[in-house]
């Protein structure tokens, strides 16, 4: 800003007049902030000291639209201003709610804001699909946005200001006054509109200033990317989120591997390489593929600016320091209270409770209310009682005394004998009714009211029900059920508007107890006998009427009130307020309850007052009518509210000729609300000219427990006026009462309401905790001892005792008396003279990090902030929600139909920054949502308990919100500090043997030697028994048993397409040797890559490679339909492979030469392609060469879920091992059959579907997943048919039958299926196992005879793709659960089912014979004990040889195929599988009798997230996401510079969208003490997965990164 050198107190008086000008003309509108500032600064030109100017804005910007102004108003001696100021009410007349207006806070938040706009924050604003995004259900919708993603571009050219101080400028920052100064900002993201940006157009500029504005109070948590890198290296990332490891420390990264992306509806899944280079490539080589910036960022994405952006402001020091944090014990959480030295404390003396005035004692008050309506009934006939109005404020009828008599009579005879049938009394005095009048009809209500007192029933008053689906309809059910209410009175105008059933019933509305309805008409009543006469006895303490109350949970109590109680209090109101006979009172409120009922109905009639009501229907169509009823009618006393002032002087001007001469008392019913203030104020501004006087202003307090708590008296003309409070709301936020001097924006100034009633006593006691009296300087609850309050809360004795039987101590614990007191409800204080202040409601309480704030305070501040162009009517709910051990603010506005997304935006980060000045309490989320769309109450108002239902069940809707829980969330667990290991691998080792912890490890039986002697003498050609290689079992099988059948194919019907007997096999593999060698030229030991669909050619095209003395490459084909994502890692693996030719079918050379493949890869420099459906007919020649065991049988490539692609080398004599192993697990002979549904291209899949048979000669039936698309149920039923009893499939494939067969097992059921033959049902992966999934598939296919002990999990990993299979002898697989705190710390803490925070895991499967496998840290690389955390680590005769790389990577070969342990043992070689594990000594025993090991899988090393210093695995996250919200399908997490993002696929309908944004993040908060810095929403299907059913997350990282999801929603939480 161009006055940073100037002292603006200093500048000429006209200098600051045009400055006023000039920032008024800039909140109106007038005035773009370019020509503001460019305006500005030339006024202030002459005065600046010698201070280089800031840099101007570049003038490629285009100009802004105006923001709203941040600056405060100018004084208002300008003329134009008041002027201006004047025009501007009138023209915003009812678009703000105005009960919270006040100038006074309006310039608090304007000077708040402007002192924010200096410091500059940016907000990213959220990314909305624009395309079929449905924001509300009602007809006025916000219009689509129009801004392009060219102005996107020019804010992210801006200079950014947050450089350091270097020259270059990164274009990836964004100036974060882009944000706030500019409101029109592209946001419109679509996978075409990438914004482009070049690097030329960021101009260097120096930075005008050397000091920032601000001191970090430590460094910033992300170092911009183009700092000198000793400059990086040095600075600490601090602890609000400590660094994410991306990729993990070298020393535990497994190798590349490559990945699969889905094609966005989830149908065939397809495996894609991602960005990242294939291990063993050229690393200068492939730079140039490689994304341009330091993390991967694509230079071209726009989500990279906002989260840059987003970084950006998370720099920024919080408000609150993070010292107060817990320490995250291994056992709990637990907070260390710091106290802050400097926080205020009460320091007066102890309270004395107030004593109201005397009650006096008139003689002539009514021993009873109906005595009274009796005597004018008798006496006063003609009198008139009360004046209904009707739509148009005309009067309707007028009630006389008399009437009102007669009618009450009539109806309570009526009641007591005339409902049943002869002699049946159906009421019974003292029974419960509910009167059920529309506001619109006050007659029949008071007729209806004073018949129950004559008939001695207690009414209790509701509301009429409209819908089924009103607000806290259920809740009253609630009421009528604890006051045992059996019979409704109502009128037969309201009886035919209740909503009916198509028979005509009247509906059973949702927790109502059945209900009789009785209609209240005069022509319905019976006249009773001259004899007969009510009763009235003297009042006494039985309940004379219920009187409703929802609390703050939105549960709905009835307050009894009893009559010896109704009755004191309309004396002591008389007394109070000075009642006289025959006054004329104007009722604005509802007369069904509190004040409309106490004084409107009650107290009129005992003191015989005419009573004109005004119903809410009259007040929204002419808001004058009240003080035109004071006018005409010469009214004395007005009962009104803060909102009928404002809307009164909203209209004033359409009336001149009215006065107010005649009123003695203005009765303000919410006159304890802080805002009432300046309603009062401005009403009497407008009015006082029209004979309104000062002092006949009356605010009162009351609540329905405790009734009148006090009300200011009518005062003497000419006597001076109350005084005011202006409080500190620091100080508030503590409890203590503290005069505002400093700051005066956080001021809050409220008015007394009075001195307490007549005949009560008050004392002030602590809100929480036992009724502890407070000191003078003290905020506590108000209680209050009279005869003239509520006595319970009917049928709720246990809630009764703590709200009516208070009695206070004092500080030593001592009760102060006998006499019980009545909690009000009220929070506030006693002043000078006895005057009481109400500074709040309990309910309204929001106990924020140990401090309070007033809900309705923070409406007021939002409120201030001009809410004209976003916020629908003023409606704003505030309440508070329970997230991670404390309350967190969440505010809920209403949107204009009209409002832009950037008004919206704009005025969401305004209220932001005005609540943190002003209140210094951070909010959690804001929320817009369309207008009309928020729950209300009866009388329009907010509902506030469901409006916070909906938000926590996610049924909101909203239509913008911002999350900003980095802001608000202070009490995380300190970062862990990960200890440097003082202690060496020996010791610890020692340690564990010490504390009798084995070292844990586990094996596999022993391989042992071949068992099949038969088999040994017909392989005597063999070189040794042990290396079977598969050729010649091949060979010898199709010589011994040539038409045993090894292969039967099935298609989607289930159909047999296909068979391979041993004979069929070996002769065409021999076949295609052939061919290799004639039309492929291959030399021995050459790569061929293997293309082809699942089947029985791939088989045979395997063989036909080791034939040929050629090393197979297997390779899965592309996918037709989507070459473009599908072809290029086929290309990828031929190139990494140096592969020599490709052997596939016709149809496939086809598609690899095709134009659509031209378009995606260069086709012309494809190897030999040979195809292996025409292959000569003529008997080849014998070429077979027997390998060495050393030799490569063949390459294994895959993908990582971390997008890395990974070749392994596979020799034959690890080929035997496994195949043997397999054998010895599963118990495999040549008699048996196993089906198999899995895709054959790499791991343990490609051995089952191509190895195992040859070797163990059983039969296998293949399945090709692909098939379970068009028939789903193939799988299962295959399984029925040919009565399998082993069978191995993949997730995907379960997830397919459990998604898709679920509900349909008495379908399976009648078309014959049985499962009740399957022994064991194995799931192949290289993953933790995932434990919900087989359990949901178990017990949902049980009906069809599915054991719960069959299904179990296979676990594999690249350096040995078979560790463990379940199989078929031993000990089922068990689980357990550990403790989810501890597992971050790399602990493990074994825990009981159901704990909190616990995480199930299941045994991977039975370890494979001839495998050991030990639990390593990866750090140190000794050995850990039983039940401790570490990696696998693997030995075994089948582990892969090696990666297979072009260039020599030997370091990274031995550490992950041959290393050794530093501590233990130090000559066995092992692989390291990169999967993190533990293994624990269980009680069940393994067939050899001992007790057996089971082996854990956590996780894989590469996918963890290391954030905050503790290690997370993304499917944990994940889980608990999907467990959110019904709409969420899948999840996907990962991270970004330090920021966790989470991906939801949405399968509900788009208006669900952001309601899961809080969810997520509180769930996250909530189970992992993580917060989301994204929430991204995208369509089903948009996660990708690859074939082995994992998603691949680095993929969907960088998608997001280039901007190519199309995402639904983007939130940046702050």
């Amino acid at each position: 800003m161009a006055d940073r050198g100037v002292d603006l107190s200093a500048l000429p008086k006209e200098v600051r007049d045009q400055l006023a000008e000039l920032d008024l003309e800039l909140s109106e509108g007038d005035i773009t902030q370019k020509g503001y500032e460019k305006k500005r600064t030339k006024l202030l030109a002459p005065f600046l000291f010698n201070t280089p100017a800031a840099p101007p804005l570049q003038n490629d910007v285009p100009p802004a639209a105006p923001a709203p102004s941040s600056h405060a108003p100018p004084p208002a001696s300008s003329s134009r201003y008041r002027e201006r100021r004047s025009r501007r009410t009138h023209r915003n007349g009812g678009t703000r709610d105005d009960r919270y207006r006040s100038d006074i806070h309006s310039e608090a938040v304007q000077a708040a804001l402007a002192q924010h706009k200096e410091e500059k924050m940016a907000l990213p604003m959220p990314t909305k699909r624009r395309s079929t995004y449905v924001p509300s259900p009602i007809d006025t919708r916000t219009p689509p946005d129009s801004s392009s993603a060219s102005e996107d571009e020019s804010a992210v050219r801006r200079q950014s200001s947050v450089v350091a101080p270097s020259s270059q400028v990164s274009p990836n920052l964004q100036s974060p006054e882009s944000w706030l100064n500019r409101s029109a900002l592209g946001s419109s993201t679509s996978s075409s509109a990438s914004s482009t940006l070049s690097h030329g157009e960021a101009k260097p500029q120096p930075q005008s200033q050397a000091q920032p504005q601000y001191k970090p109070q430590y460094q910033p948590l992300y170092q911009p990317q183009y700092q000198e890198p000793s400059r990086a290296a040095a600075a600490a990332v601090t602890g609000m989120m400590a660094q994410s490891r991306i990729a993990p420390s070298e020393n535990s990264a497994p190798p590349p591997d490559v990945t699969a992306v889905a094609p966005p509806v989830r149908g065939p899944r397809v495996d894609l390489p991602s960005k990242t280079v294939a291990r063993g490539m050229n690393q200068g080589a492939n730079r140039s593929s490689m994304m341009e910036t330091a993390d991967g960022v694509p230079v071209s994405s726009r989500v990279s600016t906002k989260i840059q952006q987003l970084l950006n402001t998370l720099k920024r020091p919080k408000k609150p320091p993070l010292s107060e944090f817990f320490t995250d014990d291994s056992e709990e959480i637990v907070e260390v209270p710091q106290l802050d030295p400097n926080t205020p404390k009460p320091e007066g003396r102890q309270i004395i409770p107030v004593k109201g005035e005397p009650l006096g004692v008139v003689s002539n008050w009514p021993p009873a209310l109906q005595a009274a309506l009796a005597r004018w009934g008798a006496t006063q006939g003609k009198s008139p009682a009360l004046t209904a109005l009707d739509i148009t404020g005309k009067p309707l009828y007028t009630l006389t005394y008399g009437k009102l008599w007669s009618r009450s009579v009539k109806l309570a005879y009526t009641l007591l004998n005339k409902l049943g049938a002869k002699n049946e009394q159906i009421l019974k005095p003292g029974d419960r009714v509910a009167l059920v009048y529309p506001n619109s009809d006050p007659g029949m209500f008071w007729v209806a009211f004073y018949g129950c007192l004559l008939a001695e029933v207690i009414p209790v008053p509701i509301e009429v029900p409209l819908s089924r689906k009103d607000a806290g309809i259920s809740q009253v059910g609630f009421l009528l059920g604890s006051c045992g209410v059996g019979l409704a009175l109502t009128s037969e105008i309201c009886l035919k508007g209740l909503p009916k059933t198509p028979t005509g019933e009247i509906l059973q509305f949702k927790g109502w107890p059945r209900l009789k309805w009785v209609i209240t008409d005069s022509k319905y009543l019976t006249k009773p006998s001259r004899d007969w006469q009510p009763h009235i006895p003297t009042a006494n303490t039985d309940p004379a009427y219920i009187e409703y109350k929802a609390s703050k949970d939105g549960t709905v109590v009835g307050v009894a009130v009893s009559k010896v109680a109704m009755l004191t209090h309309c004396q002591a109101l008389t007394q109070a307020c000075n009642y006289c006979e025959g006054e004329t009172l104007v009722n604005v409120l509802d007369f069904k309850k509190d004040m409309g009922l106490w004084h409107g109905v009650l107290s009129a009639v005992m003191n015989r007052i005419h009573t004109i009501s005004v119903p809410y229907a009259v007040m929204k169509a002419c808001p004058l009518s009240w003080v035109q009823r004071v006018h005409i009618h010469k009214a004395r006393i007005a009962l009104v509210k803060c909102r009928d002032l404002h809307w009164a002087m909203m209209a004033h001007r359409e009336q001149r000729d009215i006065s107010l001469a005649s009123l003695r008392m203005l009765i303000v019913a919410d006159g304890s609300n802080p805002w009432s203030v300046s309603s009062c104020d401005a009403f009497l501004n407008v009015f006082q000219s029209h004979g309104l006087k000062p002092e006949v202003i009356c605010p009162c307090a009351t609540s329905p427990e405790a009734m009148t708590v006090a009300i200011r008296r009518p005062g003497v003309p000419g006597a001076p006026l109350p005084a005011r409070a202006i409080l500190s709301l620091s100080g508030l936020s503590h409890g203590v009462i503290r005069v505002n001097t400093e700051d005066k924006n956080s001021a809050l100034t409220v008015q007394d309401v009075g001195h307490v009633m007549p005949g009560a006593l008050m004392c002030i006691v602590r809100p929480d905790g036992p009724p502890l009296l407070c000191k003078t300087d003290e905020i506590g609850e108000i209680i209050i001892n009279s005869r003239a309050g509520g006595t319970m809360y009917y049928g709720l004795p246990g809630l009764t005792k703590n709200t009516f039987e208070v009695i206070p101590v004092n500080t030593n614990g001592v009760p102060i008396g006998e006499i019980p007191f009545v909690r009000s409800g009220l929070l506030g204080f006693v002043g000078p003279g006895s005057l009481i202040f109400v500074v709040g409601k309990i309910e309204g309480l929001l106990m924020v990090s140990g401090r309070r704030h007033n809900a309705d305070d923070l409406v007021a501040t939002a409120l201030a902030v001009e809410p004209v162009k976003t916020v629908y009517r003023g409606r704003i709910a505030v309440f508070s929600v329970t997230v991670f051990y404390d309350e967190r603010v969440v505010i809920v506005a209403e949107q204009r139909p009209d409002a832009s997304e950037e008004d919206s935006f704009q005025w969401m980060s305004r209220v932001l920054q005005a609540i943190e000045s002003i209140h210094q309490v951070g909010l959690y989320c804001l929320a817009l949502v369309p207008a009309n769309t928020l729950p209300k109450t009866p009388l329009g108002g907010i509902h506030i308990s469901d409006t916070k239902q909906f938000f926590l069940e996610g049924s909101l809707h909203p239509c913008n919100i911002l999350m900003c829980p980095h802001t608000c969330v202070t009490n995380l667990p300190k970062p862990r500090q990960k200890q440097p290991v003082g202690v060496g691998p020996a010791s610890v080792m020692v340690g564990n043997l010490v504390a009798g912890k084995r070292i844990a490890q586990a094996a596999g039986r022993d391989l042992g030697l071949i068992e099949d002697q038969d088999l040994v003498r017909k392989l005597c050609m063999w070189p040794t028994v042990m290396h079977q290689y598969l050729t010649e079992a091949l060979q010898w099988r199709a010589q011994t048993d040539p038409d045993h059948v090894l292969y039967v194919l099935l298609n989607a019907k289930g159909v047999t397409v296909g068979t391979a007997t041993c004979v069929q096999l070996y002769k065409r593999a021999e076949k295609i040797a052939a061919a290799l060698t004639e039309k492929g030229c291959i030399n021995t030991g050459e790569n061929v890559v293997l293309l082809y669909p699942p089947g029985i050619d791939l088989i045979a095209a395997f063989y036909g490679c080791l034939y040929a003395g050629c090393v197979p490459v297997n390779v899965r084909p592309p996918h037709p339909q989507n070459l473009a994502a599908t072809l290029p890692t086929v290309r990828m693996i031929i190139d990494v492979s140096k592969a020599g030719c490709i052997l596939t079918t016709q149809n496939l050379m086809r598609i690899l030469r095709s134009k659509e493949a031209a378009a995606s890869v260069n086709i012309k420099t494809w190897p030999t392609i040979i195809d292996t459906d025409d292959l000569p007919r003529r008997r080849p020649p014998q070429i077979y060469k027997p390998p060495t065991a050393e030799m490569i049988a063949y390459l294994d490539f895959s993908v990582s879920t971390t997008g890395m692609l990974t070749g392994v080398k596979i020799s034959h004599a690890a080929v035997s091992a496994l195949c043997r192993s397999i054998k010895l697990q599963c118990e495999l002979y040549s008699s048996r059959q196993i089906a198999i549904c899995l895709d054959p291209y790499c791991g343990l899949g490609f051995v089952l579907w191509c190895l195992a048979s040859v070797y163990s000669g059983h039969q296998s039936i293949l399945i090709p997943p692909f098939e379970l698309e068009s028939c789903l149920s193939l799988w299962l039923s295959t399984l029925s048919q040919y009565r399998i009893r082993d069978t191995f499939c993949s997730y995907s494939v379960m997830e397919l039958c459990t998604k898709g067969l679920g509900t349909q097992t008495e379908l399976l059921k009648a078309r014959g299926v049985n499962l009740s033959c399957v022994r064991s049902c194995v799931v192949i992966a290289e993953e933790r196992p995932r434990l919900a999934l087989t359990q949901s598939f178990s017990k949902l296919f049980k009906d069809v005879g599915l054991s719960s002990r069959a299904v179990s999990t296979a676990f594999g990993s690249r350096v040995n793709l078979a560790v463990c299979l379940q199989g078929t002898t031993g000990p089922d697989p068990c689980t357990v659960y550990v403790d989810m705190k501890s597992l971050r710390h790399d602990r493990v803490r074994l825990v009981e089912r159901g704990a909190p925070q616990s995480l199930p895991l299941m045994e991977s499967g039975k370890i494979l014979p001839g495998v050991r496998v030990i639990i390593v840290n990866p750090e140190t690389r000794g050995p850990l004990g039983d039940s401790h955390l570490g990696e696998v680590w693997v030995n075994s005769p089948h582990n892969a040889s090696g990666y297979y790389t072009i260039y020599g990577e030997e370091g990274l070969q031995a550490d992950h195929f041959n290393t050794k342990l530093s501590f233990g043992d130090p000559h066995t070689l092992w692989a390291r599988t990169g999967y993190l594990g533990f293994v624990k000594r269980t009680e069940l025993l393994d067939a050899s009798g001992d007790r057996h090991d089971a082996l854990f899988v956590v996780g894989s090393l590469d996918e963890t997230l290391e954030l905050r210093g503790l290690r997370y695995h993304p499917i944990d996250i994940e889980t608990s996401v999907s467990r959110a919200h019904r709409s969420i399908a899948e999840s996907a997490v990962f991270t970004w510079t330090n920021l966790l993002v989470v991906v939801s696929e949405l399968c509900g309908s788009e208006q669900d969208a952001l309601d899961l944004v809080p969810l997520i993040t509180n769930v996250v908060l909530e189970e992992h003490h993580l917060i989301v810095g994204v929430v991204v929403i995208v369509d089903p299907g948009v996660i990708p997965i690859n074939s082995r059913g994992e998603k691949q997350r680095m993929h969907l990282r960088d998608s997001f990164l280039a901007d190519q999801l199309d995402p639904i929603y983007v939130a940046y939480n702050m």
